[in-house]
């Protein structure tokens, strides 16, 4: 894979963009007026958006949107992360390593760092709520995916909040709903960090101090996607870029609430999570959808979610608004390569030199699906590589289905995966079910009315599909080999 210079480092939104300009078919810009209002979003479904979404749509370029209506001061990108190609180009490393390269980020992870800077680049323009006229609506161009959608959403938006009682930090992503003029709800899928701190504020009558970054250096965006038992509670996700860029996570203090922000962010938003104050996600628009999730399916609208109050809006000059289709390819990438890193890391600690790689597939959504590429070295490996769908399923709770396929098959080409399944797997033997196992309540066939086996909503039949050749049988299993030659010879500039 060719790499961009090395003269041009990324370091933040705007320098990740100029790494892609290096290259003739990652990046495109538009100036013709877009709504951010459902059209935005559905101009990308068709350039560059795959993933879960609506068919056509096609694997494409990031694209800057240059001209937004009624945001004259703003522009927005959307795509960044769209491709795992793209992925690793800003991250300096090949495509299928990118598990690898995460795991050895967090075996060697850097604390991120306050800095006191007079004027921190996400700080060079403030907003406060307190401003005349101050209107989150009219001053930020949160993209709407689809007509039916709660209302806008910020879907980039690096959430970063201290624990009340031991100081620790935590960042996550979570659907971010613009609900007034200083009124953001947050919605909490249960048992995330960020909300383990809300309860714990809520709980001691107090407000829990926030701050949304939005516009940064990909590698903090890949790295806040880690989850337990990769990074348990208390563990600052920030390190984990630290580690990515061998250097630490530049923070500064908000302008207007006791919570860091990240320096080099396009635009912040502070503000507190009030206790005990809920709203209807939709109520603004009362279509009963909040926006596209990931699965592929507009997630409904909560009855009743948590609200930050904000208090102030800093942002660069000319800043950039960064967003994703909630069911594109940018969040496979975002939630399956560290996934990929967190089973690499389980399986390696008890099984080691066993599993060879892992893939979260796009089909898979990043969370509900795994390649495991295994290598069996002798007939004690026979049986190992269900332990390791196991381990798969422990590192990471919200996966679903495990494929398992030998080292000659690549994770990586479904094509090839699926012709494991068709030549080295009887549905009879090879089908290892676990029925009754919590896992994520944003499939809709996790659900009782789906099946009457499923207890309750977000409980799931979890599934092994071990499409390995059994170890006393690898010598019927060859695959035709072919002589080694130089193409390049016979098709000058050819590469594999």
């Amino acid at each position: 894979m060719s790499t961009a210079s090395p003269t041009l480092p990324v370091t933040d939104l705007r320098s990740a963009i100029a790494r892609l300009q290096t290259f003739a078919d990652e990046y495109i810009e538009t100036d013709v007026t877009v709504d951010p209002e459902a059209e935005l979003s559905g101009v990308y479904r068709h350039v560059g958006a795959a993933g879960t979404v609506q068919r056509p749509t096609r694997r494409g370029p990031a694209m800057m949107f240059n001209s937004i209506k009624g945001h004259p001061d703003f522009r927005v990108l959307i795509g960044l992360l769209c491709s795992r190609q793209r992925v690793a180009r800003l991250l300096d490393v090949p495509a299928q390593a990118l598990g690898q390269h995460l795991l050895q980020a967090v075996q060697h992870a850097v604390a991120p760092r306050l800095i006191e800077d007079a004027q921190p680049a996400c700080q060079q323009v403030v907003h406060r709520a307190e401003d005349p006229g101050f209107d989150l609506r009219r001053l930020l161009p949160a993209p709407t995916n689809t007509p039916e959608d709660a209302g806008p959403y910020f879907t980039m938006g690096l959430a970063y909040a201290a624990d009340p009682e031991t100081g620790a930090h935590d960042v996550t992503i979570h659907r971010l709903c613009v609900q007034g003029k200083d009124e953001i709800s947050m919605y909490f899928v249960p048992g995330r960090h960020l909300d383990q701190f809300r309860i714990k504020a809520e709980q001691a009558g107090k407000a829990l101090p926030i701050t949304i970054s939005i516009g940064v250096d990909p590698a903090i965006e890949i790295a806040t996607c880690f989850e337990p038992p990769t990074t348990p509670l208390g563990f600052d996700e920030l390190s984990i870029a630290g580690g990515l860029r061998g250097k630490a996570v530049e923070l500064v203090r908000a302008v207007s609430v006791d919570a860091r922000a990240i320096a080099h962010a396009e635009v912040v938003i502070e503000g507190e999570l009030v206790p005990d104050y809920r709203v209807k996600e939709d109520q603004n628009t009362g279509t009963g959808k909040a926006m596209p999730e990931f699965p592929g399916y507009t997630g409904e609208a909560k009855p009743a979610v948590p609200v930050i109050k904000v208090k102030a809006v800093p942002h660069r000059h000319q800043p950039i608004l960064q967003t994703c289709i909630g069911s594109s390819d940018e969040h496979t990438n975002l939630a399956g390569i560290p996934t990929e890193a967190s089973i690499l890391g389980m399986t390696e600690k008890a099984l080691p030199g066993f599993v060879l790689n892992v893939h979260c597939p796009s089909p898979g959504t990043g969370k509900y699906m795994a390649v495991l590429q295994v290598r069996k070295r002798s007939a004690n490996d026979e049986g190992r590589q269900r332990q390791a769908a196991l381990l798969a399923f422990a590192a990471f709770s919200e996966l679903k289905h495990v494929f398992l396929v030998d080292e000659d098959v690549d994770p990586f080409d479904l094509s090839d995966v699926i012709w494991a399944m068709t030549t080295r797997y009887q549905a009879d033997v090879d089908t290892i079910m676990i029925p009754g196992v919590r896992c994520h309540p944003l499939d809709p066939s996790q659900d009782p009315a789906f099946s009457p086996s499923i207890r309750g909503h977000g409980i799931s039949c979890k599934t092994i599909y071990d499409c390995t050749v059994p170890f006393d049988l690898k010598d019927r299993f060859q695959r035709s080999r072919f002589m080694d030659v130089d193409v390049a010879r016979f098709v000058p500039g050819f590469r594999d």
